[in-house]
């Protein structure tokens, strides 16, 4: 079946999502995704110049999505309280959901490309900004809270590196509630 080229690209996306998150970047390739997706490679070329140009799209666009979904999730918080909980609800959700997208953006073969690693600390640093800009602590400066938006972007993605690594069985809405507990506390005590 003919799809419009909009919809194909979204198809071949998330096929290619699926394939990377499995194997890899490095052990992947085109040949894959297009078997995957159930296209020629030409059709590939078509609506990507490379794999590398392919893989750049894909990270960008899941920084934007869940960048969006954990801003989104803040905005509806009543108070600090429940804009950590919400906030990490948003993120562990995503990544209970899509996997393979958290794999593709924070695994290895991501941080082994400096070009890719580039583009993964401009979405944890993105996330960060969102998370420091929710700090409320009296006297603590802009540089301290976007450290600390850094400290707990690198809580929530090792949390997540640890339960799919080695299928912890809790559910996202646990493991948000648990965490958030944690940097919630933590925060309670910077002073």
């Amino acid at each position: 079946m003919r799809l419009p080229a909009a919809e194909r690209r979204e198809q071949l996306l998330r096929t290619a999502i699926e394939v990377f998150g499995e194997r890899g970047y490095h052990n992947a390739s085109m040949n894959d995704v297009a078997e995957a997706a159930g296209v020629t490679k030409p059709v590939l070329y078509h609506h990507f110049a490379s794999k590398r140009d392919m893989y750049k799209g894909l990270l960008v666009d899941i920084g934007t999505e869940l960048e969006d979904l954990i801003s989104k999730a803040a905005a509806q918080a009543s108070g600090p309280r429940e804009q950590i909980i919400f906030g990490f609800r948003a993120y562990f959700s995503f990544v209970e959901q899509n996997p393979s997208a958290f794999r593709v953006l924070f695994g290895a073969g991501t941080r082994r490309d400096e070009e890719f690693a580039a583009v993964a600390r401009r979405v944890e640093a993105s996330i960060a900004e969102v998370v420091a800009s929710l700090i409320e602590v009296e006297g603590l400066s802009p540089e301290r809270r976007k450290l600390l938006g850094n400290g707990i972007v690198a809580l929530a993605e090792g949390s997540c590196r640890y339960w799919l690594e080695h299928s912890v069985a809790v559910d996202a809405a646990t493991l948000a509630d648990d965490v958030s507990r944690l940097a919630w506390a933590g925060l309670r005590g910077i002073r």
